[in-house]
């Protein structure tokens, strides 16, 4: 189900499954000329901003598809939750998996962009399939709960957007969080909250002005375990009514 729903996600453009490299690559150069040449002191404390932003997007994009997606994993889908019994967390966990299968192609492009901006390729590349699963678990939690509450209540499907938008701007896709004026416990908070976390864990893998941190590293763990956990409890809950409503 997941290796269909990505194939199948783009199949109907003239250019297929480019669109899953193409997408966040145009977001990338989009951004960059904004936050990167309009508002160049976004770009304040990082060294190779080009590879800092593509990471930031890429990564980000894929998440906030996750979320928006597996928001309506179930209402998408009554007609099979209705004619077919089966485990209904598989709907959820199959959109979270075909955005990481997505991601593939993506973090190939994202990692020769890095290539040719640092000129260099380092062993802590081997750690991003480590970052890839602990996203990949944060984001099927997320994509659960966001499940069970869109089914309760529809109209919170409206609010997922402007969610991902304000996260978008709180954790870092483009610019160095520790560089903001602001309170340490703020900054704290934005630099440990999950979505930041993990765009600093992509981050630490493959650019080096950024060293992996082992404390980062443990928060990143326990919050992709503790969600896939709390996610798949909440969304089972309501096991026996998906459908009928």
């Amino acid at each position: 189900m997941a290796s269909s729903r990505s194939y199948g996600k783009n199949q109907n453009n003239y250019l297929g499954q480019l669109w899953s490299v193409l997408s966040p690559l145009s977001l990338a150069a989009v951004y960059y000329l904004v936050f990167g040449l309009l508002l160049a002191r976004v770009s304040d404390g990082v060294d190779n901003y080009v590879g800092f932003l593509t990471v930031g997007v890429f990564i980000f994009s894929a998440m906030a598809s996750t979320i928006t997606s597996g928001s309506t994993a179930i209402t998408n889908n009554l007609n099979l939750v209705r004619a077919l019994h089966f485990p209904r967390a598989i709907l959820p966990i199959s959109v979270a998996l075909a955005e990481a299968i997505s991601l593939v192609p993506a973090i190939a492009v994202m990692l020769v962009i890095v290539a040719v901006t640092e000129q260099a390729v380092s062993w802590s590349w081997l750690l991003l399939p480590v970052v890839v699963v602990l996203f990949f678990l944060f984001s099927a939690g997320v994509a659960m709960i966001a499940a069970r509450l869109v089914v309760g209540a529809r109209d919170l499907r409206n609010l997922i957007p402007m969610a991902i938008r304000l996260l978008r701007y709180v954790s870092g896709v483009f610019f160095l969080i520790s560089s903001l004026d602001a309170p340490r416990v703020l900054t704290a908070v934005m630099e440990y909250q999950p979505v930041a976390l993990y765009l600093t864990l992509v981050r630490s893998c493959v650019l080096g002005e950024f060293s992996p941190q082992l404390d980062q590293w443990l928060m990143g763990a326990g919050w992709a375990i503790v969600t896939a956990i709390i996610g798949f409890i909440v969304f089972w809950q309501a096991e026996d009514r998906y459908g009928r409503d």
